[in-house]
């Protein structure tokens, strides 16, 4: 009998704001929520911009006014809002407009001089000194250089990009100042704050969690697709020395793709279970949920941690794309809306999957989920957000481009189609579950993604399976995208709104729609009304894959034929407490009054603290040891 993996807990950071709580996936249908929830989220934004300071009942602007709630979003709430999704990269990361370069240059002596010289701090004297140069002793800390020649030089300068829209996150939020940070690269800040956020909003203490689970029987598996390329990571490494500063003892470390995972084992859980990282990509999040998913059904573990943090807003990584012709230039975005006298176009609108569109728009984004076998889950009274039974992932076979796409995705999709078949029946396949597409942008992946789709769902007899793409408000985040993709998905279960890809005011002439319903705009279904959704996952590279998310119902209708009448009354009182938690949680980050997790140097363990026997493996601070009686799983082969 395998074990159901069951979502308990939900949280992470993006361009909508805070995951938890179903935060910014009601950022982005906020139009269509009853007042009240438009309030939370606009606090909320608030909050985590450094907008507005709750204290002693009441709002505290930075302009010293003291408001309550109503009186604020009536005063700032239009500003909140435009501090969120895609839009004109702001100059807290940097400014596009004035982005440093180095132009090669060779300078020589004027027509009145017969040699170029110059002066220059003798300290800053190169170590090889060109044979052509003539060095004089100025002073004690200047020298005089006379150059026989010519001399080649780097002269800096600046200019615009051509790309200038991203996915980032809330204009004002700092994670470095919610924690000891200690020159952690971005994606790593953001980690610490989006995996206690997932945490935290189970609504179970994690010491609660630890003592009804043997320490070899956690996983974290998580991981970024690109590493930590900003100068506090691999960026810096790679930079420092041409930009005539010093590589520090962080850069390479903490510039690694798995070091998501690592903060999370030695900062946030202190767990010594299974780790993993698996990069794909954009496929990276469901790579890593898939071994998560697998250990969970087998018994391997029986909770684990997934997730992937990225930050690839930088000049160098947006270059790298642009160059690639992958992303979405101003002027292609002013060309396709045939826009001639106007400076920029709507950056709001620059992802736009499945239309008329010219690239994808980057984003960044921190994105963890917290997975149960459904018997710990019932035992606790966990909340049961939805289940992951299966991910399925293939590559392309044979190509000729490695960035070309190729048949995986066909694998994938319907493999996974025929998967919930299996558990919800055609009709529960093919009328109550929607598909959260990759949803790109570009027009390779138009074209591509909605043949796979098409031809998946027409296969199973389909006609209107719904589609939507959350790219178009977040961005593309990388290895983390999965994540965004999967946490939005589940606020559809909370309000019963499919958000629409509103980007987008029409389809392309060249997208296959048989069998499938694009969403274009927000559409109100009811929190009961769907099963079940497919989330897709078309990398770059031959990297695919495809999630299976049930609903809370359909999780909770199956449970029920697992567990007795007795059990799940049981469940359901503790269930009662476990949500109040939960809530209060959310209520106190609306507040500003909860911080991240970041246990440094806390409870550290040595060898000698263990106790070691041949039948287990005690850890102080663990109520249950790691079991050393293991099964010899080839006894027939004795």
């Amino acid at each position: 009998m395998a074990r159901l993996p069951v979502i308990v807990g939900f949280g992470g950071i993006n361009s909508a704001g805070r995951t938890s709580s179903h935060q910014a996936y009601r950022r982005i249908v906020l139009e269509l929520l009853p007042a009240s929830i438009q309030q939370d989220v606009l606090l909320d934004l608030a909050t985590i911009t450094n907008a507005a300071e709750y204290k002693n009942g009441l709002w505290h602007t930075d302009s010293g006014e003291a408001l309550d709630a109503s009186a604020l979003i009536d005063s700032i709430g239009e500003s909140l809002l435009a501090r969120t999704l895609i839009r004109r990269i702001h100059p807290s990361l940097f400014d596009v407009d004035q982005v440093v370069v180095h132009k090669t240059s060779t300078l020589s002596a004027g027509h009145d001089s017969e040699k170029l010289s110059f002066t220059i701090k003798t300290r800053s004297l190169p170590n090889n000194r060109p044979t052509n140069w003539q060095v004089t002793e100025v002073s004690d800390t200047l020298s005089e250089v006379v150059v026989d020649g010519n001399l080649e030089t780097f002269i800096k300068d600046t200019r615009a990009l051509s790309v200038k829209s991203a996915g980032q996150l809330p204009t004002g939020f700092e994670p470095s100042k919610l924690y000891q940070s200690r020159n952690h690269p971005r994606g790593l800040q953001m980690t610490v704050y989006g995996a206690s956020d997932a945490i935290r909003s189970s609504g179970i203490d994690w010491e609660t969690i630890r003592s009804h689970v043997a320490p070899d029987q956690m996983a974290v598996y998580a991981a970024n697709s690109i590493g930590q390329m900003d100068d506090l990571g691999f960026g810096g490494m790679l930079k420092s020395a041409l930009m005539g500063k010093r590589t520090t003892s962080k850069h390479l470390p903490l510039g690694y793709a798995q070091m998501p995972a690592d903060f999370v084992n030695a900062y946030i859980l202190g767990s010594v279970g299974n780790i993993g990282t698996a990069i794909g990509a954009c496929a990276t999040y469901f790579f890593n949920l898939e071994k998560a998913v697998d250990g969970i059904k087998s018994g391997k573990f029986r909770v684990a941690m997934v997730g992937g943090s990225d930050a690839p807003i930088t000049p160098e990584i947006i270059e790298g794309f642009r160059t690639m012709g992958a992303l979405a230039e101003d002027t292609a975005l002013l060309a396709l809306d045939q826009l001639e006298n106007q400076a920029e176009p709507d950056h709001r609108r620059s992802c736009r999957p499945f239309a008329q569109n010219c690239g994808f728009t980057i984003g960044e984004s921190s994105q963890w989920t917290l997975l149960m076998d459904d018997e710990l889950a019932i035992e606790l009274g966990a909340q049961i957000f939805g289940a992951v039974p299966a991910v399925f992932s293939y590559a392309d076979g044979h190509k000729k481009s490695i960035s070309a796409p190729g048949i995986g995705n066909y694998l994938t999709m319907s493999k996974a189609m025929a998967y919930l078949q299996n558990i919800i029946g055609n009709d529960g396949l093919t009328q109550r579950t929607f598909i959260q597409a990759h949803g790109t942008s570009t027009p390779q992946n138009r074209v591509t993604e909605s043949h796979v789709l098409s031809k998946a769902a027409a296969s199973f007899g389909a006609t209107a399976m719904p589609v939507t793409a959350m790219k178009a408000f977040l961005g593309h985040s990388q290895g983390t995208a999965g994540g965004d993709q999967l946490h939005l998905s589940l606020g559809v279960w909370k309000d019963g709104i499919l958000p629409g890809i509103t980007t987008s005011q029409e389809l392309a002439d060249d997208v296959y729609q048989e069998g499938l319903s694009f969403q274009l705009k927000h559409q109100m279904y009811g929190k009961e009304y769907f099963d079940a959704a497919l989330l897709n996952s078309k990398g770059f590279g031959g990297n695919n894959a495809t999630a299976v998310l049930l609903s809370p119902q359909q999780v909770m209708t199956m449970l029920s034929k697992r567990y007795s009448q007795a059990q799940m009354d049981s469940y359901q009182e503790k269930n009662l407490q476990v949500a109040a938690e939960a809530e209060s949680y959310n209520q106190a980050m609306i507040r500003g009054e909860s911080l991240p997790i970041y246990k440094f140097g806390f409870n550290v363990l040595g060898g000698e603290e263990l106790e070691i026997t041949d039948k287990h493996i005690s850890l102080p601070g663990y109520d249950l040891s790691v079991d050393l009686e293991l099964e010899n799983e080839f006894a027939d082969l004795k």
